[in-house]
């Protein structure tokens, strides 16, 4: 796997990461109405998601500034 695929996989874990957490968000804010209609929620299941996608997208940060620093690292040891 080259590099810039390396590069292309953390920005999509990023992304897959905010949109859950996105969807965590809308699903937390909207538990009161949800339960007052007669519908049930996973309250519990929603936070540990903004969690999880918080540690995702943490991860796949840490792998995009690899990324750039053996980019760097590369191009300095050419030049």
């Amino acid at each position: 796997m080259g590099i810039l695929a390396v590069q292309n996989s953390a920005v999509m874990g990023i992304q897959q990461g905010l949109n859950n957490l996105r969807r965590n968000a809308s699903e937390i804010a909207s538990a009161d109405q949800l339960n007052q209609a007669g519908k049930e929620t996973d309250l519990v299941g929603a936070i540990v998601g903004v969690k999880q996608s918080e540690v995702q997208v943490q991860a796949n940060a840490k792998v995009v500034s690899s990324v750039g620093e053996v980019l760097g690292t590369l191009l300095d040891t050419e030049a």
